[in-house]
């Protein structure tokens, strides 16, 4: 099967399990869904991924995290797509729901929240929004 946007496909897998109140989501892996996986940990809004790879194709598992049996992530939302790139420079990038949630941004210098690129004067593409 082919995706014409496999990082909305993995955050509508989230979504989706996450209001299902499902404990687990998989999805087809990457290393840059790896990096967006690895802020969502930091960030506290997973509780856990394990990546899996059988003959050069990886599967990743997120454990989602939930608090008083409601979801921790109230919403992912893709900001940039493959048909529409939106790109931001660093003093663009401004806080999103008054810090409440995070921005994940692509750099130069890898994938960061948009806290740490405006930390680092670092502009880059503006991957989705969590909160």
């Amino acid at each position: 099967m082919s995706l014409s946007d496999p990082i909305a496909d993995m955050l509508t897998r989230i979504r989706n399990a996450s209001r299902a109140r499902h404990e687990k989501a998989a999805f087809p892996g990457s290393r840059l869904k790896i990096a967006i996986l690895d802020i969502l940990k930091t960030e506290g809004f997973i509780t856990d991924y394990s990546v899996k790879s059988e003959d050069k194709k990886q599967s990743v598992e997120v454990k989602l995290k939930y608090l008083n049996k409601r979801p921790v992530i109230n919403q992912l939302e893709r900001v940039s797509s493959p048909g529409r790139r939106l790109y931001l420079n660093a003093r663009d990038l401004k806080p999103v729901r008054n810090n409440i949630g995070i921005a994940i941004v692509s750099t130069s210098k890898g994938v960061m929240t948009g806290r740490a690129a405006k930390k680092l004067n670092l502009g880059g593409e503006v991957l989705c929004q969590v909160w």
